[in-house]
């Protein structure tokens, strides 16, 4: 599983840095594979991120099969009374993506329920900067406006997380934490994000870490 996730965000972020090529999600994930729906899953808004490219062609002919193994996807995986915030929030995230990126394939798209966001404004910095980070790839132009909107109260606290996971060499949660930084537009100039992202970007060889590095980079003018 680890393998097949690996493989496909070395393609998305390749894309990303309009490299390699043209990019449709069942091209770097086939539909017969039965790990497929999981990697997407795991991947989430980031599956369709290179769509939101200035000047990207869009899905072209692969629409078809892209939004397929979208909405295989989402209704292999569900959420549930059990499902974490994290969770919900990227599974809405993928949705939101699916009908941004993918609008001529999804008009029979499931409606998420709302998820909750009480610990946007009540977890302590550390637990708010883990849960960020993870839920780094609905840091897309357009996408999760309330919730980037409600973060931006929070940036001194993100900011604080992001030099915390860059002084522990937590490539992931730092790469995720810079990626929204460079989508607020509050973040301290003082923080070094630009120099913070390079330096992060060398020191990981992990294929997510690239995409949000990249994603900074191309979709908020960070980190180059």
């Amino acid at each position: 599983m680890s393998a097949v996730i690996a493989d496909a965000a070395s393609e998305i972020a390749l894309a990303l840095r309009g490299e390699g090529d043209p990019y449709a999600l069942s091209r770097i994930l086939r539909q017969e594979d039965a790990l497929a729906p999981a990697a997407v899953r795991v991947l989430g808004a980031d599956a369709l991120a290179p769509y939101a490219l200035d000047g990207h062609p869009g899905a072209d002919g692969a629409g078809n099969a892209d939004a397929a193994m979208v909405r295989e996807a989402l209704t292999a995986f569900p959420p549930t009374g059990d499902t974490s915030a994290v969770s919900a929030w990227s599974y809405h995230g993928l949705v939101e993506a699916s009908r941004a990126f993918l609008p001529a394939h999804t008009t029979r798209w499931p409606s998420p329920p709302e998820p909750g966001d009480d610990w946007l404004d009540t977890e302590p910095w550390p637990r708010l900067s883990h849960r960020v980070s993870q839920l780094a790839s609905l840091a897309l132009p357009g996408l999760a406006l309330d919730l980037t909107d409600r973060l931006a109260g929070r940036t001194e606290d993100l900011a604080r997380g992001f030099v915390r996971a860059v002084r522990r060499r937590d490539w992931h949660q730092s790469a995720g934490l810079g990626r929204w930084l460079a989508r607020l537009p509050q973040t301290p100039p003082t923080l070094g994000l630009d120099s913070g992202l390079r330096f992060v970007r060398q020191m990981s060889d992990d294929p997510r870490v690239a995409i949000h590095v990249t994603a900074a980079q191309r979709f908020f003018g960070r980190g180059r």
